[in-house]
């Protein structure tokens, strides 16, 4: 029988990857851990957590570069925990031993560990704050990948679908967030979710090498230049620079809120829709906006 190229050693890895992790993980909560040098927070954690259903394995990547090279690691120490066979939490952002424990604990309380186990697909929620958290702190490659994650576990919910998209434009990921979308059922399409990845998606494919020099200079030249303005705005959105976004369409709106009819608004509206009308951000824009439009 062929070896397909792979070594003794390669085999052993696999089948520990196997025997350490994916099996145990069926009914209880493997936190794998990839380094060159073991954490002595998460060992210290390995004996309080035990009696939790919860397991720590060491992946030392100097030795077992195949594994490694089949997780895509994007830096060492990378930290996951395992459930039922699937990822469910990149843990690797949490360094202290009060971060890990707030983190294990609230995967242990989803998770149900030590009684009725729930079904990974159930208990998302935790997983989906933790990936949002990720995203907000500017982590965006990290955040896709823990949106992927959950999508195995969820292929179906709009809002995972939804996230991952947001992370893949931060990421700047444009054309497989765009693919992302367009792989969704039509009804999809009116989730609150989607509509909020769209928007993003479009306010950052709708300013690409724009030189906001020129549009300053322009704008401080002369203040009603509305379509200078205009495109500045739209080029501190694709950047990421939301509040000179926000301040420069509100500039628009308290000068001439009926410019090219209603532009500034429907673009604000729209920045707004991509950051989540429920966000503190969004709804103190909203206040400025109504300031404007009623006083």
């Amino acid at each position: 029988m062929a070896s397909l190229g792979i070594s003794d050693a390669e085999r052993e890895a696999m089948a520990r990857l196997d025997r350490d992790v994916i099996q145990p993980s069926m009914d209880a909560l493997v936190v794998l851990e990839f380094c060159t040098q073991p954490s002595p927070v998460i060992a210290k954690l390995a004996t309080e957590y035990a009696a939790k259903g919860v397991r720590t394995v060491t992946i030392d990547v100097t030795k077992e570069k195949l594994i490694a090279a089949q997780f895509r690691l994007q830096a060492v120490p990378t930290v996951y925990a395992f459930f039922q066979g699937q990822p469910v939490a990149d843990l690797t952002s949490y360094r202290s031993e009060a971060q890990l424990k707030s983190a294990l604990d609230q995967l242990v309380g989803q998770l149900k560990l030590g009684g009725q186990a729930a079904s990974p697909q159930a208990d998302i929620a935790p997983l989906m704050a933790m990936g949002e958290q990720i995203l907000e702190e500017g982590d965006a490659a990290r955040a896709v990948s823990i949106f992927r994650q959950i999508g195995d576990m969820a292929p179906q919910d709009p809002e995972v679908a939804g996230a991952l998209v947001r992370a893949l434009v931060a990421a700047g990921e444009t054309v497989e967030a765009q693919a992302v979308l367009a792989a969704l059922p039509a009804e999809a399409a009116a989730k609150p979710a989607i509509a909020r990845a769209r928007a993003a998606l479009e306010l950052a494919s709708a300013a690409n090498a724009v030189d906001t020099t020129a549009l300053e200079a322009r704008v401080a030249a002369n203040p009603e230049d509305y379509e200078a303005r205009f495109e500045l705005a739209s080029a501190k959105a694709a950047a990421g620079d939301r509040d000179s976004a926000a301040d420069q369409l509100l500039e628009i709106i308290s000068r001439d809120r009926e410019w090219n009819e209603g532009a500034a608004r429907q673009k604000l509206l729209q920045l707004l829709e991509a950051q989540g009308l429920a966000d503190p951000w969004a709804r103190a824009q909203r206040r400025r906006l109504s300031a404007v439009l009623f006083t």
